[in-house]
């Protein structure tokens, strides 16, 4: 059985979220909500199909949300937002900022509906193919959380992983330590920038001839650099 495509639901109206939530269920997909652009984005936005994103609400607003998650994270999940507005300047806002559709409250399940598969539809293909993040003969494959080199599959810790994935992703531009422990370790209490470099260490040695990818510049972190 094929799985559910998740949508995340981002809207400080709740009832407008369990609208949603109970019509969307309804027709077989998976959601999840938040009533903040602060508590998306505590969610892991990469395992989400679509966002559902209002862009008027308390805290940071919708456009902003979104251009974290383009901008700042690199994801490319589609999103499409949901507003009261319907002045030209913020359609236009909302495109700028990297969103997929735009949909003016109030408006009808059905349209929210049709929009959605619609995009889902048209992404699919484009989502496959980002599933690999690839570099000559090193390939990282973000929802497995594999990674192969030269065919073969190599052994990595969580950190290690996720340090190559986000260097990877960001290719030719430097992330600093302090950049980088923000990512990766928000869940740990103690951790200093020696974290960092212990685990690019560790992960030079795994990836073998690839290691001299990673460069390090004082006062800059670190880039996964293109050596052609």
């Amino acid at each position: 059985m094929e799985e559910s495509q998740k949508i995340l639901i981002v809207d400080d109206e709740k009832d407008l979220c369990e609208i949603l939530q109970f019509n969307l269920e309804s027709e077989g997909f998976s959601i999840d909500i938040a009533h903040s652009g602060e508590e998306a984005l505590d969610k892991p936005i990469e395992d989400f199909d679509l966002i559902l994103l209002d862009i008027m609400m308390g805290g940071i607003s919708g456009f902003k949300t979104a251009n974290i998650i383009r901008k700042d994270r690199g994801f490319q999940v589609p999103i499409i937002f949901l507003t009261a507005k319907g002045e030209e300047n913020d359609v236009l806002t909302g495109f700028n900022v990297g969103a997929d559709d735009y949909i003016s409250k109030p408006f009808s399940i059905k349209e929210v509906v049709a929009r959605i598969k619609a995009i889902l539809k048209r992404g699919k293909k484009k989502a496959d193919e980002k599933t690999n993040i690839v570099y000559k003969e090193l390939i990282v494959n973000q929802k497995q959380k594999e990674i192969f080199l030269d065919g073969q599959n190599i052994s990595l810790t969580r950190k290690e992983f996720e340090i190559l994935l986000l260097l990877m992703k960001n290719m030719d531009q430097y992330i600093s330590r302090d950049e980088i422990l923000k990512r990766i370790w928000d869940d740990d209490v103690i951790v200093t920038e020696r974290n960092v470099d212990v685990n690019i260490a560790r992960l030079r040695k795994k990836i073998g001839a690839y290691a001299t990818n990673i460069k390090g510049k004082s006062g800059y972190g670190y880039c996964f650099k293109d050596k052609n």
